[in-house]
């Protein structure tokens, strides 16, 4: 028995391909044009790869990112239509790979440089490998009077969400900050910061970008009965650090292992700030000083 040409045609019109949406599939590049690339499948019609579906980020050539004749992996995202021809897309192959890469970053506490391409009321928008992200006001690391001096900057900044579900990525440049710094840290390390806000419990002092704890029992060896008479918001200060902790992001400061004698700090606050490099001393004294 003979098989011509005419039954072979007839034979593969009759193939039932299988591309159901979602899945993954080998094709080869056969042409591309200004809007698209034609791809062989093995279908009963080649299939098609819009432009827009070639790169996370929109481009405006297929030069340099698919050459003929090379065998690619794609996605499924409509299958054959009344002519057989099959929608494929790279992009969406990219985008889950890069979610879970970002996913992963965000878990191991990485950091990255992005650049602001936008602002609203709310805070800033970034490229994260050409994806949006989304940086609140209050986490920008400094302030800014019109928000649109921040377009074209770049930006050190670590995870705050990564939901690939709702397509959310918030990011933070002051988290990126203090994770930067806290590595840099040591216990018994001296700090010049200044006084950002006064609480019943202590003092909040900025420094490096970073803000950390002095608490009221670390002011001072004496009794602090009322803060704001020894500390002023916006006054320069040195302090000690005695306690990191860097899964709660916490940093404990002092300035009582700085004190000649018990309530100095009290009475002259300057003059230990002043001296305070010369009184650092032993640090395993310092750190069980700042204990007692």
């Amino acid at each position: 028995m003979t098989f011509s040409a005419e039954d072979f045609a007839k034979a593969l019109e009759a193939h039932d391909y299988d591309f159901q949406v979602g899945s993954t599939v080998r094709g080869t590049v056969i042409s591309c044009d200004h809007d698209g690339a034609t791809i062989d499948i093995g279908g009963k019609s080649a299939a098609f790869l819009p432009i827009r579906e070639a790169a996370v980020k929109a481009i405006g050539s297929l030069e340099g990112v698919l050459e003929p004749g090379v065998e690619y992996t794609f996605q499924v995202i409509r299958d054959q239509d009344a002519d057989g021809q099959v929608l494929l897309s790279i992009r969406r192959l990219l985008l889950k790979q890069l979610w879970e890469k970002l996913q992963t970053m965000a878990a191991e506490g990485t950091v990255l440089e992005v650049k602001v391409t936008g602002f609203n009321k709310g805070g800033v928008t970034v490229d994260v490998e050409g994806l949006r992200g989304f940086v609140p006001r209050s986490h920008l690391g400094r302030s800014y009077e019109n928000l649109e001096e921040a377009v074209g900057q770049r930006l050190t900044v670590g995870f705050l969400e990564v939901n690939p579900g709702n397509n959310k990525l918030v990011m933070s440049a002051r988290m990126a900050a203090r994770s930067q710094v806290m590595g840099r840290l040591e216990l018994g390390q001296l700090i010049e910061g200044t006084v950002a806000s006064l609480k019943p419990f202590g003092a909040f002092v900025d420094f490096e970008g970073i803000t950390g704890l002095l608490h009221i029992k670390q002011i001072s060896k004496n009794y602090v009965e009322s803060l704001p008479t020894v500390l002023k918001v916006g006054q320069p200060i040195k302090a000690v650090v005695v306690g990191l902790d860097p899964e709660r992001n916490r940093i404990s400061l002092s300035t009582k292992v700085l004190e000649k004698y018990p309530g100095e700090m009290l009475k002259e606050a300057e003059a230990v700030f002043a001296d305070a490099e010369n009184r650092l001393g032993d640090i395993s004294r310092i750190l069980a000083e700042s204990e007692a």
